[in-house]
């Protein structure tokens, strides 16, 4: 009797084992996901941009983790994704309904905002200019505070929406204009 038992015990202990292994889950990304979507008056989407959020966490962040003058993926980990549901004009390019890559080059004034067409990028390492559909600059204003983590947000304007991208304490514009 005492042998089925330990047999019993063992299977039970053993099952119990795999159950809890079976349930892990990995940790939170420090800079997690996260999408923001734009849409027409009648719900449907206009533009969407789908970036990781990097923490601020006491380091000074622009002109040193993110160095001035050099291209940024605008986030953490796999690039900026945006995708374009209807035709929109950004600076003077008409930038047609897909997927795209948003870069950035961040200076102490003004940012240089590109979108390229090479897609499914970690970062920026393999980043290639010569996929850049559009370049287009845009001022870096002052935050009225500090932004923990990199945010990024659509605003209505006449004709169309800007993409607000802000963190620490500098934010930027980026226009898209209804092309009709």
């Amino acid at each position: 009797m005492n042998f089925f038992k330990t047999i019993f015990l063992s299977i039970l202990t053993f099952l119990l084992i795999q159950e809890t292994n079976a349930q892990e889950f990995p940790r939170l990304d420090a800079s997690p996901m996260d999408i923001s979507i734009f849409r027409n008056e009648d719900m449907s989407p206009m533009i969407r941009v789908i970036y990781s959020r990097p923490q601020k966490r006491n380091r000074v962040i622009f002109g040193e983790l993110v160095p001035y003058g050099e291209v940024w993926r605008t986030g953490a980990n796999e690039a900026t994704e945006l995708e374009v549901y209807r035709s929109l004009k950004f600076g003077n390019t008409v930038i047609t309904p897909g997927t795209y890559t948003l870069y950035t080059i961040p200076k102490e004034k003004e940012w240089i905002i590109i979108i390229n067409c090479d897609t499914n990028a970690w970062g920026a390492y393999n980043y290639d200019e010569n996929m850049d559909l559009v370049r287009h600059t845009v001022k870096s204003k002052n935050a009225a505070a500090p932004i923990e983590s990199l945010s990024m947000a659509f605003k209505p304007i006449e004709n169309g929406v800007s993409l607000m991208i802000g963190w620490d304490d500098r934010f930027v514009e980026v226009p898209f204009e209804k092309v009709n």
